[in-house]
């Protein structure tokens, strides 16, 4: 099946968005499919252990807030480039890739995050 990559990478962001912001519940009955991949290593594989890992986050950081800055798709994955702002002003960068099943549900997630430092030897930023 060929994926609609657009779709993919709008519903990729949005799912993400209304986790993080607090609506973990409304974005796995919304975004994703029946079983659920996890490769991030402080998360259960499941639904249920996704819902509870962005419940916690938004209860322990409250005042955390995100930026997408790029989404790129080929196939059945969509990657998501974000700069996040958490409490105490640290920033991370962080890269989180997202398959998604033929009904264009998440089905499988992996990601890296990284504190963005304060210099840089290039003097790039890391966006």
């Amino acid at each position: 099946m060929k994926h609609n990559l657009e779709a993919n990478k709008q519903n990729a962001i949005a799912f993400y968005n209304i986790a993080y912001l607090g609506k973990p519940a409304q974005a796995v009955e919304k975004y994703v499919g029946a079983e659920y991949i996890q490769h991030n290593p402080l998360v259960a594989d499941g639904k249920q252990a996704l819902v509870d890992y962005f419940e916690e986050m938004a209860r322990d950081y409250p005042d955390k807030s995100i930026e997408f800055v790029r989404a790129v798709a080929e196939g059945d994955l969509v990657a998501v480039h974000t700069h996040q702002t958490w409490p105490g002003n640290k920033e991370y960068v962080t890269m989180d890739f997202f398959r998604f099943d033929d009904s264009e549900k998440i089905v499988e997630h992996w990601d890296s995050m990284q504190e963005i430092p304060s210099e840089t030897k290039n003097g790039n930023t890391m966006y």
